[in-house]
């Protein structure tokens, strides 16, 4: 299977990098570095997972591409 995509950008108001991944709604993760946001993420990932598995719902499948890679195409 494929791994979600994942976004990292500076937020200014937070004064850090937040990452998050489109597909799993509302999953994000703060970090002072692009590095800590990703490993964040990562635990956010797997803990989205486990509580929808908990809860019977459905885990959507990676379906999220930025533009640039669908251009690319």
């Amino acid at each position: 299977m494929k791994d979600y995509h994942i976004n990292i950008f500076y937020s200014e108001e937070d004064n850090g990098y937040i990452a998050d991944i489109p597909d799993l709604k509302h999953c994000s993760a703060f970090g002072e570095t692009p590095q800590e946001a990703l490993a964040e993420v990562e635990i956010a990932k797997e803990l989205w997972i486990e509580a929808a598995k908990t809860q019977g719902k459905t885990i959507p499948c990676p379906q999220y591409k930025p533009v640039i890679y669908q251009l690319a195409v």
